[in-house]
């Protein structure tokens, strides 16, 4: 385990523990979440200031693979392995980890050497997506791999039926709201148009009265899957949006119909 740096200031110290209790992961060693956020670049300007990130970055793509591998096997039984491999690269690629990480403001605690400060490194989805798996490296050698895997559910489980072509959305979305809202999605046709050969359909879906998303295809039931789809990313974001949103002063901030 990472000792904590002798240089880890007040007021890095007390950013520090705002990101984890916005994360909602505590830290018994608070060096281990600023060595995660330690890009080589700074670590280079600044001898001393301690090791960069890249090895907890190495350690929880590792510990990313196994969370998310054991999320896929849980919700698709009867997949393949091919199918599982594929529906993991879709969750866990650099674009799906850098939005991640910006959601949860990550960008905003990376310690950057001067050229990537000037370059608007805290913006780089490469910087953010390592900073992200190297915080759940750092999760695992702070708190264990239960921690991590929950963080890890709590990130991707409302995407996981997002991860593998040909799932129904609609059940995937009911189960989800059933267990977190204790309520039933409803569906309502908002366009029709198009001769009878080539309809056109509109659907949008609501959550306790509060629209979600909307969803077309040529037909009422493509148009409702695709909706669903649509929903459980907005839900899947709304919790992390808020993080966002009380990193920027707005502590009140509650997601969706919690």
């Amino acid at each position: 385990m990472a000792p904590e740096p002798p240089d880890l200031s007040p007021a890095r110290r007390q950013e520090l523990e705002s990101l984890a209790q916005r994360l909602e992961q505590p830290f018994q060693n608070l060096g281990l979440l600023d060595q995660a956020l330690r890009h080589s670049s700074y670590a280079h300007d600044n001898p001393g200031s301690g090791p960069s990130n890249e090895r907890l970055e190495f350690l929880g793509d590792a510990v990313l693979a196994l969370t998310v591998s054991a999320l896929l096997l849980a919700r698709f039984p009867e997949s393949s392995e091919g199918e599982m491999s594929r529906g993991r690269a879709a969750l866990v690629n650099a674009r799906q980890l850098a939005a991640l990480a910006r959601r949860l403001g990550l960008g905003a605690y990376l310690l950057l050497g001067r050229g990537e400060e000037g370059q608007a490194g805290r913006e780089k989805p490469s910087l953010l997506a390592n900073a992200l798996e190297a915080l759940l490296g750092a999760v695992y050698l702070d708190s264990g791999l239960e921690a991590a895997a929950h963080l890890t559910a709590r990130w991707f489980s409302p995407l996981i039926s997002t991860a593998l072509p040909g799932q129904d959305f609609k059940t995937s979305l009911q189960e989800f709201t059933h267990a977190r809202y204790k309520a039933s999605p409803s569906y309502h046709l908002m366009a029709e148009s198009g001769p009878g050969h080539a309809r056109h359909f509109q659907v949008e879906v609501r959550l306790q009265g509060l629209p979600l998303a909307q969803g077309e295809g040529r037909t009422k039931k493509e148009a409702e899957q695709q909706a669903a789809r649509r929903a459980l990313a907005v839900l899947a974001a709304a919790r992390l949006d808020c993080i966002s949103a009380q990193r920027e002063g707005e502590p009140g901030c509650r997601p969706p119909l919690e």
